[in-house]
């Protein structure tokens, strides 16, 4: 520190240092507090060298410091999205309502009143016959275990759903992957696919109906009420996660949902076909075991035509061939983590608003 040189009253020079007390020679006030900050400082580090919590509390404040603002809002949407993705797998076990009340409390979630962007058509590229003929039969088996009785576009909103989710980077690229994704653990994705539903025999003219819907969707048929669906649960089943999604359409007993934000846009909607269609063998289900058939589902069956004697917890109507979840088995639709899909995933969730309240125009 160079000392400035003062001249006095009395006409005598002195030099002094700009930050010492002009009546004590000492440092002044603000240094000695800025010497004590870092004291403070410097001993908090030391102390947390041996505390896990306060260590990686100064590690988040020194990170912080040098963060960029840009990545850590992205990191911010990502987390946005990881949360409402775990949010529907958990909250799904057990659905806030059943019955008239669900369907009650269903009617009174207000449907979006954005425009209902239609997904882009999907052809079946030309690969081997193995593989168009697994494609052809996991959809088929989706459409008719999941909406048999329900209205030719009820069946091929639920095959848009599939061919969606296809088509976006939270989930597999092939038909048959979408449809038996987690088949092998309690929480598959479709319902059907492992509570037991396919040791019922399908109902010949229903299955054909649910062939010709398939086949139509594989030649780049799309149903356009229900946009961009990647969700739907039956009226008589409120799944907690329903609000969270953004409403879009109901269909005969099935409710359809698209997620909020940049993830349910069009764009999205962008992953390749990978074409490596696979039909898992009816004994490696979650619930198939239990089942005398060892070939693949739904062939069996419908060859044997005699019905396996029926399950005594199976509470559904004789009727019933939606494949709906029975919650007390842990048999429950969910969504896969997101750390297991591609590279994608990220820049989408980047693009993903932190808000994951249904998109709902004010005043609806």
């Amino acid at each position: 520190m160079i000392p400035e040189l003062n001249i006095g009253r009395d006409g005598t020079a002195r030099a002094e240092v700009p930050w010492a007390d002009a009546d004590t020679r000492r440092p002044s006030k603000s240094l000695k507090f800025i010497l004590l900050g870092l004291t403070l400082f410097a001993a908090a580090i030391l102390f947390a060298a041996s505390n896990d919590r306060l260590a990686r509390f100064v590690e988040g404040v020194v990170a912080s410091w040098t963060a960029d603002p840009a990545e850590t809002a992205k990191a911010a949407k990502r987390k946005a999205i990881a949360k409402l993705i775990t949010e529907t797998e958990t909250d799904s076990i057990v659905p806030a309502a059943e019955g008239a009340d669900a369907v009650a409390r269903n009617a009174l979630l207000p449907v979006s009143t954005l425009p209902v962007e239609a997904a882009r058509p999907f052809m079946m590229p030309v690969v081997s016959l193995v593989q168009a003929t697994n494609a052809q039969r996991c959809l088929t088996q989706a459409i008719y275990y999941e909406a048999a009785t329900e209205s030719d576009a009820g069946k091929a909103a639920v095959a848009q759903v599939i061919l969606n989710r296809m088509k976006h980077p939270a989930y597999p690229n092939t038909v048959c992957g979408v449809i038996y994704q987690g088949s092998t653990r309690p929480g598959c994705q479709f319902s059907f696919a492992c509570d037991g539903s396919m040791r019922r025999p399908p109902v010949p003219a229903l299955w054909r109906r649910s062939a010709e819907i398939a086949r139509a969707a594989l030649a780049g048929h799309v149903e356009i009420s229900v946009g961009m669906a990647t969700h739907y649960h039956a009226n008589y089943v409120l799944p907690r996660w329903a609000p969270k999604l953004t409403k879009i359409e109901q269909i005969g007993a099935h409710i359809f949902y698209r997620w909020p934000g940049s993830w349910g846009k069009p764009g999205a909607f962008s992953d390749a076909y990978t074409g490596a269609e696979y039909i898992p063998a009816f004994s490696q289900l979650y619930a198939g075991g239990a089942a005398a058939a060892e070939a693949l589902p739904g062939v069996v069956i419908a060859t044997q035509g005699v019905p396996l004697p029926r399950d005594p917890t199976d509470h559904r109507a004789d009727n019933d061939v939606g494949g709906r979840v029975d919650v007390t088995k842990g048999w429950v639709p969910n969504i896969p983590d997101p750390t297991q899909s591609k590279a994608r995933f990220d820049s989408l969730t980047s693009q993903q608003g932190a808000d994951a309240a249904p998109e709902i125009q004010p005043g609806t």
